[in-house]
């Protein structure tokens, strides 16, 4: 079953909508996706079904209706699909989800974290074991926890392809505050095997990104009369 949202960034009852239908699509394995009305998809859609307004329902490329739907009336819809599977992914909409925005909040501290290292001592530029701390806060906690969250939140919405959720986002936050924090105190103590591990951390969390984000930019093909196609399901 394929569910399309055509919503708009502006419109709040919009956002109201898609949270019914986030918790329906964790709970289904049906394709769904927020259409942005103003990309060209979007447009298309609004000509071809002649919208007048968002949010709109679009399942199986017809028009089931505008407003916010409540989610017994989308669970109702979606009975017959089967139960979503934790190894299947998951689209994105126009709302950050939990793990994306805490990434996002977490480089925030980071930087401000990293950013006390130019108060104390000059750390970013004098020479001592302060110096790498205050760098690897900005670079590792800062720039990487930013590319997770924001990497993790609008790439889907750009190909509309699913990305692995549920677990695995938290398992990679986990795995790069453990590797900035076992690199911090690896720096001041010292401890050579500090460093180590911290930066086992945090290249397994960069693993883990890999493999989330594989499907997205790369769906699965499939086979249909003899043609190679690109499909949205990871």
């Amino acid at each position: 079953m394929k569910v399309e949202l055509l919503a708009s960034a502006w419109c709040q009852s919009c956002r109201q909508a898609e949270q019914v239908w986030q918790i329906v699509a964790a709970e289904k394995a049906i394709d769904f996706a927020v259409v942005d009305a103003t990309q060209p998809e979007g447009r298309e859609i609004v000509s071809r079904l002649r919208i007048k307004t968002v949010p709109a329902l679009i399942i199986d490329g017809e028009l089931r209706g505008v407003g916010v739907t409540t989610l017994a009336q989308a669970r109702e819809w979606t009975a017959s699909s089967p139960a979503r599977t934790a190894q299947q992914g998951q689209n994105v909409g126009i709302l950050m989800s939990d793990d994306n925005r805490w990434f996002v909040v977490s480089a925030m501290m980071y930087l401000m974290l990293g950013g006390l290292g130019l108060v104390v001592n000059g750390a970013l530029l004098s020479d001592g074991p302060a110096r790498p701390v205050a760098l690897h806060l900005v670079t590792i906690g800062f720039m990487l926890m930013l590319i997770y969250g924001l990497g993790a939140h609008m790439l889907p919405r750009f190909t509309v392809n699913p990305i692995r959720t549920g677990f695995w986002p938290w398992l990679q936050m986990g795995l790069a505050h453990c590797g900035v924090i076992a690199y911090a105190a690896g720096f001041l103590i010292p401890q050579h095997g500090l460093i180590v591990a911290g930066g086992a951390a945090v290249w397994a969390s960069l693993w883990i990104f890999v493999w989330r984000l594989w499907p997205v930019l790369w769906p699965k093909p499939t086979k249909q009369d003899g043609i190679v196609l690109r499909v949205h399901n990871a």
